[in-house]
């Protein structure tokens, strides 16, 4: 069997930027493992720009993006398995993998990166009625089709779901030459960036159809149209808003969801909400030594989101390896997600152990206008701060500092919620 100081889950953007920091950190031995032919993950499909904005300090594409730390990964020699799926993790961190060229192989780690990102929705999460005539494909998966593989999906479009993937392939697609007639939301807000509704779709002219949804599939070897409806107030369907579309193509852009069939089997807590591992301020999961980052603990907006994260479990699971840097389970304070909040990670906050730019990353609920976020602790008021809109399909932070850490007590929980 082999054994390995640190072994990282996805070669992806978490994956590598990870990697990169734990060998900055002092744990040189250091192995990815990614199932896909070549480091990236993700990235390699998305060539449009507006990555790296915040780590790079400039505008780059996915591709270049990624590229950045492939290289940095080779010019560290940190080693990585390329083409390789891990079946299993046991309790004492054994990671069974399986590739064409080593066949079955175990792998001993002292301590573990889940770093595996996030997968589509797809039809069969929604159960719309219909056959299943050709040319139904979610949003990432035409993305590939057009950007890697040189294949244009349909000519005739309409995109269910306005998630940033969804967006982005609106303006993919018209630009290669198909007509989007419509992007249908099923929420009475999009789900995406607004500066991606600004550059998809109004600069575009798409009409973004709000508290609509796909009712009917039509068409038995190839898509030949659809059935939009508008929805009430409980998301259902109003009989007398059906209508028509005739189109060759579905796109859905219905959700994302953390990659954790591994997590689950060996274990680790999960949230319900976010469907990730229950992590620490310091990424680590419920179990001794294996930590999480990125898009397998919740759904980031932005890639320069989920490299802070994953330098900081990179930096952490170094510092689990040679330092033996453990957690105080016992004393642990507890993160709630208050009145108009949908979630917070990190779950649990050790004083002890929290670095400069730990942050509580929180979703809302609803749209909202001129609201405070709120901290509390015992009731008492230790952090606010006046924002003149927040979105769920937006992504907010409060900074963890000296003076909120101050007023934190071990044991006690630490909520934050919405005011008007």
């Amino acid at each position: 069997m082999n054994t390995v100081d640190l072994v990282i889950i996805g070669g992806g953007p978490a994956g590598m930027a990870a990697a990169v920091e734990g060998y900055k950190n002092g744990v040189k031995d250091i192995l990815i493992i990614e199932r896909d032919k070549e480091l990236g993950g993700i990235l390699q499909q998305c060539i449009h720009n507006g990555f790296g904005l915040h780590v790079f300090k400039e505008e780059l594409t996915g591709p270049e993006y990624a590229d950045r730390f492939a290289k940095e990964v080779g010019k560290l020699g940190i080693s990585f398995k390329l083409e390789t799926m891990v079946l299993n993790i046991s309790e004492d961190k054994v990671v069974t993998v399986v590739n064409s060229y080593d066949g079955l192989v175990n792998i001993k780690a002292n301590a573990i990166v889940l770093a595996m990102g996030c997968r589509e929705r797809t039809r069969g999460a929604l159960n719309i009625p219909g056959l299943r005539p050709a040319g139904i494909y979610t949003a990432g998966a035409a993305q590939r089709f057009v950007n890697m593989e040189g294949f244009l999906p349909g000519k005739e479009v309409v995109i269910l779901g306005s998630g940033d993937i969804g967006l982005i392939m609106a303006r993919r697609m018209t630009l290669e030459g198909a007509k989007v007639k419509m992007v249908c939301e099923l929420m009475p807000y999009s789900g995406g960036l607004t500066r991606n509704i600004v550059q998809c779709l109004d600069d575009y002219n798409i009409p973004l159809k709000l508290s609509h949804t796909v009712v009917n599939i039509h068409g038995k070897e190839r898509l030949e149209g659809i059935t939009i409806a508008q929805v009430d107030e409980n998301r259902r369907p109003i009989k007398e808003t059906y209508e028509y579309v005739p189109c060759d193509t579905l796109l859905l852009s219905v959700g994302l969801i953390p990659e954790n069939e591994i997590s689950r089997d060996l274990g680790v807590e999960m949230d319900n909400v976010t469907s990730g591992p229950v992590v620490t301020e310091s990424m680590e999961t419920s179990v001794e030594g294996v930590f999480a980052c990125g898009n397998v603990v919740h759904v980031h907006d932005l890639v320069d989101f989920v490299t802070a994260e994953s330098r900081l479990a990179g930096r952490c699971a170094a510092k689990y390896i040679l330092e033996n840097k453990k957690a105080n389970k016992e004393n642990t304070i507890r993160t709630i997600a208050g009145d108009g909040v949908r979630y917070v990670v990190p779950h649990k906050i050790n004083k002890e152990l929290v670095q400069d730019e730990n942050k509580l990353y929180f979703r809302v609920v609803d749209v909202k206008k001129n609201v405070k976020v709120v901290v509390k602790s015992k009731g008492n008021v230790i952090y606010s701060k006046k924002h003149p809109k927040v979105a769920p399909g937006e992504m907010e932070s409060v900074k963890l500092t000296n003076k909120i850490l101050d007023n934190m007590e071990e044991g006690q929980a630490l909520e934050i919620m919405l005011e008007q």
